[in-house]
């Protein structure tokens, strides 16, 4: 294993890792700031919860409306789902993953 030493110089903020924090200017920050800022990071997890279900349809090739039958969902909830209204939690989050991890099995498994 390699060992590897860092001086941090804590005036100069270009010398800190990706990663660590400039105290100065998170103290500097305002709560609108840091709500706005939680805002936006809310709306792009919703967008990329919206690419994976579309992606994970996509990818077996079905509509919407087919999808919808096979996995046992209401078309309602994978259009939320696709445009970005709901994300999908729980066993349905996990249910998108193995259907992108391994298409065939999962659905031989639901029928």
């Amino acid at each position: 294993m390699k060992i590897v030493r860092v001086k941090i110089d804590r005036e100069n903020p270009a010398s800190l890792d990706i990663g660590r924090i400039d105290p100065a200017r998170l103290d500097a920050t305002s709560e609108a700031e840091i709500e706005t800022q939680k805002a936006a990071d809310e709306a792009e997890a919703i967008r990329d919860a919206a690419k994976f279900a579309r992606r994970a349809r996509k990818r077996l090739g079905l509509s919407q409306a087919e999808f919808s039958r096979r996995i046992d969902v209401p078309l309602n909830t994978i259009r939320n789902w696709e445009q970005g209204k709901r994300r999908p939690t729980g066993a349905a989050k996990a249910l998108l993953r193995v259907l992108n991890n391994a298409p065939e099995a999962a659905l031989a498994a639901l029928n």
